[in-house]
């Protein structure tokens, strides 16, 4: 007997439907077979299936089970499919039709004693499904807020594949999960912190709140303890609300992510997100050998705040130009290209460095002859010895600091210049032995 049941795998942000294919048949050696490009966890769902039917007291039948995942082509990732492989054995075990079948969308992952536990992308499968014409999705107990923010569908929340069972053949029916969309909205449209709590800092707040009327990038700069980090993690409370368009294409990506409340079905206050400094290219853009979403893209109509921004590497600052130009971020593997949303503000904030002073005293343009400096950098606590002829300090141009052309003081027949940052500046020879050119 061959039974088929409608379910659904993650690409992106979207979900491809995915019909899955049982054909048990009598043998005396006994095996499951997976087939449809299925990866290690879902080849591994075989046994925790065969476990949960057997401890929710239901048949199957003794034998080969051949499991085909349509498409072939699509890659199946993730435990989402134990819960309509298992309906779908049983109902080849207890040669029991099920009626209505094209209308059922099914997800979830099996414990051993038959509990369904919750997957990823619930909204996106919802979407999915309403968009094949289904009309009824069943899904974990804890995706049932998320998938009935989609109107249109009805979703049946389940607890266990005994309960499962008897509600998809309609012997023991259960009631479809109600919520309502506008007033969940509204209740929750709460922040933990409130602009309002910042105390003086009038210039700042009022940059900021030019920059979020205009959709305009920021960076703070200030040294420590003067409420960089403060002001940005408000900055989100002083945004425009967010619209349940906008909400639902952000609940999307951190559903996929998971990263979603399951005490909270929808998102509806703008994300911020302060990944740290270390954060690789692949954590900062999205990557994998499925990608997935990064942090550009769970910031999608939120801010994304980077901290002490010249930590970062160069390379992982460089890749925010398409995200910020384009407001998307594609992502091409060998098994084809993916593309994620990422329209967000960037905040960036650093502390002054201790170079600074000598960009704002001879910044760009100026003219003065580099007569040969030692280097005191601040910011690293230690002077820097250079060789005659040498480049310019490896750290200030990293951090794409102005460049000078060294010369050494003996070269010149010069008296070195004082070490002491104090003096230094106030030394007469200094606008004298410098000059810089923009990078």
């Amino acid at each position: 007997m061959i039974t088929k049941l409608y379910s659904a795998a993650l690409q992106g942000v979207e979900a491809v439907e995915v019909e899955v294919e049982v054909n048990a048949r009598r043998s005396e050696s006994p095996r499951t077979i997976i087939v449809g490009l299925p990866d290690a966890a879902v080849r591994e769902s075989g046994e925790r299936v065969h476990s949960a039917v057997g401890a929710s007291a239901l048949r199957r039948e003794i034998g080969i089970h051949t499991i085909n995942l349509a498409p072939a082509d699509l890659r199946k990732e993730g435990p989402s499919f134990d819960l309509p492989i298992a309906l779908a054995m049983t109902a080849c075990g207890e040669q029991t039709p099920i009626p209505n079948l094209p209308e059922h969308c099914v997800v979830g992952e099996l414990a051993l004693d038959g509990t369904v536990r919750p997957v990823k992308g619930a909204l996106s499968i919802a979407l999915e499904a309403r968009r094949r014409g289904r009309k009824r999705l069943f899904v974990p107990t804890a995706n049932a807020p998320e998938a009935a923010v989609i109107d249109g569908i009805d979703v049946f929340p389940i607890r266990t594949l005994h309960e499962a069972w008897h509600a998809l053949t309609g012997a023991e029916p259960i009631p479809p999960y109600q919520l309502n969309r506008a007033a969940y909205f509204d209740a929750h449209r709460r922040y933990p912190v409130d602009f309002e709590d910042v105390k003086g800092q009038a210039h700042v707040k009022r940059a900021l709140e030019v920059a979020v009327s205009g959709g305009h990038n920021v960076l703070l700069v200030g040294p420590p303890g003067t409420g960089k980090s403060m002001l940005a993690k408000r900055l989100p409370t002083i945004m425009p609300g967010m619209s349940e368009e906008e909400a639902i294409e952000t609940t999307q990506i951190h559903s996929i992510a998971g990263l979603l409340d399951s005490k909270k079905g929808l998102l509806t206050t703008r994300p911020f997100r302060s990944p740290h400094h270390t954060i690789s290219d692949a954590g900062l853009l999205g990557g994998g050998s499925n990608p997935g979403p990064g942090e550009v893209s769970l910031a999608h109509h939120g801010v994304l705040f980077l901290d002490e921004l010249p930590e970062f590497r160069r390379s992982t600052l460089e890749v925010l130009r398409q995200p910020l130009e384009d407001g998307r971020v594609t992502i091409s593997r060998a098994a084809g290209s993916l593309t994620f949303p990422a329209e967000f503000m960037l905040v960036a904030a650093m502390n002054p460095w201790g170079f600074s002073y000598l960009l704002q005293v001879f910044g760009p343009g100026s003219t003065a002859q580099t007569k040969g400096l030692p280097v005191h950098d601040q910011h690293l606590g230690r002077s820097h010895p250079r060789r005659p002829n040498g480049p310019w300090p490896r750290t200030p141009h990293r951090r794409g600091a102005a460049r000078c052309e060294y010369r050494h003081p003996r070269q010149l027949g010069a008296e070195p210049l004082p070490t002491d940052l104090h003096r230094r500046r106030q030394d007469p020879r200094i606008p004298r032995l410098l000059s810089f050119r923009g990078t």
